[in-house]
């Protein structure tokens, strides 16, 4: 357990969540002396928002379809390149078994969904408050923080989930190659 909690990822996944939970007890302090209903109104429309679960839910395909093409040839022997998923921690060694795999990757979607989700929040309540403070300008304002979302959410589902789609479609190529069942 400590050596998951130690890895790259899991301190930068953390990192942005602290950073996250600070701005919104940052904002939400600004909130309460405004409106109490800012932040409620800025977590239900993140929760509404469909740019909080797509990066989760591609990274999660993504990740998967990498993981199962990987099968036939880790049941030929072949080792797994990815630390996150051998025995060892270690790179190009022992795969860990299928269903560790599966566990892995839904926890690292969870992870993905709970950064989205903070980051979604945060911008609802900077939207809410940029139109608190400029009303005159609210469809600017509504239009930008879409804007904004969107764009975050397509870089992180690219980022998360490009290596994974190429590396399960070369596992597919290969696998045809080389006459192993899927």
């Amino acid at each position: 357990m400590l050596t998951q909690l130690q890895s790259p990822a899991r301190r930068t996944a953390t990192a942005i969540l602290l950073v996250g939970l600070l701005c919104v007890s940052a904002t939400r302090a600004l909130a309460q002396e405004q409106s109490s209903s800012l932040f409620v109104d800025a977590i239900k429309r993140a929760a509404l928002d469909p740019t909080t679960y797509a990066p989760a839910g591609i990274a999660y395909y993504a990740t998967y379809q990498d993981w199962k093409t990987s099968q036939p040839f880790f049941a030929r022997g072949a080792n797994e390149m990815n630390p996150r998923y051998t025995v060892s921690g270690l790179s190009n060694d022992t795969p860990i078994d299928y269903g560790t795999g599966k566990q892995r990757i839904f926890r690292d979607a969870l992870i993905n969904l709970q950064i989205s989700a903070v980051t979604n929040v945060t911008s609802n309540v900077v939207e809410n408050l940029l139109i608190k403070r400029y009303p005159d300008h609210r469809k600017l304002v509504r239009g930008l923080a879409w804007a904004e979302r969107i764009s975050v959410a397509s870089f992180l589902a690219y980022r998360m989930s490009s290596p994974h789609f190429q590396q399960a479609a070369l596992n597919e190529q290969l696998a045809r190659q080389w006459g192993y069942t899927q």
